[in-house]
């Protein structure tokens, strides 16, 4: 895959941290429905759920779930589960409820039409019982298929007519538009929530994906938005309801003058999408550490403030290059992990098929943010699971105060974070991490053992725990480097060696220089409150 960054321990270390993920998600017990409160989404005991969830892709031309040809849809939740996940936002087009002539269509009989044969043959293979279903019979039953491995879903509003989305002046962008008709969006929206009324694991819907183009203005959002918002909560009380912003979802920075105003209370929730071509190829022309710092900035202004405010935020959209050889995607990552951790929001990962039926007229197109393979049958990389599962369980939240607050240090390159639990210090699974103190004069001590603290013991050699404190500074526009003087002269930065060990080296690519990698050197003070396992 062409890492950029070799981990001899990692197959142990990612097999430890996808146990403890899933077990720690079993774990959890929610009582449905959902509700906010505050920032948070809580269960009916009040009690913080974190959704971590997949996207599915369901809303291109046959209007039928990627890789059920590939795999049962038995085997595909399980698979999802076993990640780590407890959430699937299912897209699905508006015209799969409103077109009676689309809606009545089978599967065998939308492949059909697109002349898809070898689509029909497999799913005929892999999934028999719903080859001759109507096409939203067949989408109820993966919904189902999700329910029964413990899987919440979000019912997302991706398209009104189906194909891939999304661009400027495809039809689909913004109400007025070709084919997004506000009053057919309302009308498939209502039909959709009463449909699903009930279903117990469908907790949430989105009332559209990424709104865009010409046309796209506050004002509209602000006419139409609540009225599909109050559509759904008519029909199904239930479920939360979730609202995009402008601008392929990078922008909800209007709500600040102006707030939703709706009948309902406990249910709103704001999605925000962030790719790393959201800001063009700056990740790959600009200095890492002043990018990440810039863009961070942005995300905050744009959205991230909304849960300053008391409103949940889902990340609802964001994906990484899994070929590892995309410079741009591996910088932006790297950058949006610690902000994912810091800021504890939910989210959903683009994408978990790695492969289309058809998409924009290419048979079986791969697809590179794909978390499973071609086939459907593996992850595409256990990597990306380790360092996602940093962000799978809540550091903090309503019901959570398990111990008293301390922070983590996370490691975004690995998905691992410092454990000061045995020498030398290494990176272990955050879920297992030992709690720190950042103090006032700025030393890290181990929380709970008195005057025990991280030492620089001097440029290429390991940190200690010890009573002879460093100094740790938070520097780089990234705010990701920590860094110490020796003997109060040369400066070095936290890093990590081959073998997982922390380490300090002669801190790089602070500020300047365009073509270095910090991330060796990146970590992350998380506040939690969450009990180690």
């Amino acid at each position: 895959m062409g890492w950029s960054f070799p981990l001899s321990p990692l197959v142990t270390t990612i097999t430890i941290v996808l146990l403890l993920c899933v077990t720690l998600q079993t774990k959890v017990v929610k009582a449905f429905p959902l509700y906010t409160q505050n920032r948070w989404i809580v269960d009916g005991n009040a009690t913080r759920v974190k959704l971590a969830c997949v996207n599915w892709v369901s809303h291109l031309e046959y209007m039928v779930a990627e890789g059920l040809g590939e795999r049962p849809l038995d085997g595909i939740a399980k698979e999802i589960k076993s990640m780590g996940f407890n959430c699937v936002r299912l897209t699905w087009p508006i015209y799969l409820i409103t077109n009676d002539s689309l809606a009545t269509l089978t599967v065998r009989q939308s492949f059909n039409n697109l002349g898809l044969p070898q689509a029909i043959s497999a799913v005929q293979v892999n999934n028999p019982s719903l080859i001759d279903l109507p096409l939203i019979k067949a989408y109820q039953d993966v919904v189902k298929g999700l329910g029964d491995k413990g899987l919440m879903v979000i019912l997302d509003n991706h398209v009104s007519k189906p194909q891939w989305c999304c661009s400027n002046d495809d039809g689909n962008g913004f109400f007025g538009d070709q084919y997004f008709d506000p009053d057919l969006w309302i009308k498939g929206l209502t039909k959709m929530a009463t449909l699903f009324k009930g279903v117990t694991n469908v907790v949430a819907m989105s009332l559209r994906n990424e709104l865009r183009g010409p046309r796209q203005n506050a004002n509209d959002w602000f006419k139409y938005m609540p009225k599909g918002a109050e559509a759904v909560h008519g029909a199904n009380p239930d479920v939360l309801v979730i609202m995009s912003g402008l601008n392929y979802d990078l922008d909800l920075s209007f709500l600040r003058k102006q707030q939703v105003k709706l009948s309902f209370s406990r249910k709103l929730v704001f999605e925000l999408h962030w790719y790393s071509f959201s800001d063009g190829d700056s990740w790959t022309t600009e200095n890492p550490n002043q990018v990440c710092g810039k863009v961070t900035g942005r995300v905050m202004r744009s959205a991230g403030y909304l849960l300053e405010q008391g409103y949940p935020l889902v990340l609802s959209e964001f994906g990484w290059d899994l070929r590892g050889t995309n410079q741009n995607d591996n910088s932006y990552f790297n950058c949006l992990l610690p902000l994912a951790a810091q800021l504890d929001f939910d989210w959903a990962y683009w994408t978990l098929a790695g492969s289309y039926y058809l998409r924009e007229g290419t048979v079986g197109l791969i697809e590179v943010y794909g978390i499973l393979t071609q086939n459907t049958t593996l992850p595409t990389t256990t990597f990306l699971l380790q360092r996602i599962s940093a962000i799978q369980l809540p550091y903090r939240g309503p019901g959570l105060s398990e111990v008293e607050a301390h922070k983590v240090i996370f490691h975004p390159l690995t998905g691992l974070c410092i454990s000061g639990k045995l020498e030398p210090l290494k990176l272990g699974p955050c879920s297992n991490s030992e709690g720190w103190e950042y103090t006032a004069q700025k030393v890290l001590s181990v929380k709970g053992r008195n005057s025990t603290c991280l030492q620089a013991e001097g440029e290429g050699k390991e940190a200690k725990l010890g009573n002879e404190c460093s100094v740790w500074e938070i520097v780089s526009d990234s705010k990701l480097h920590l860094s110490s003087k020796i003997n109060n002269a040369s400066d070095v930065c936290l890093d990590v060696d081959s073998n997982n060990n922390i380490v300090t080296n002669a801190c790089k690519c602070l500020s300047g220089d365009k073509t270095c990698d910090p991330a060796s050197q990146w970590f992350k003070l998380v506040d939690s409150t969450r009990k180690s396992t």
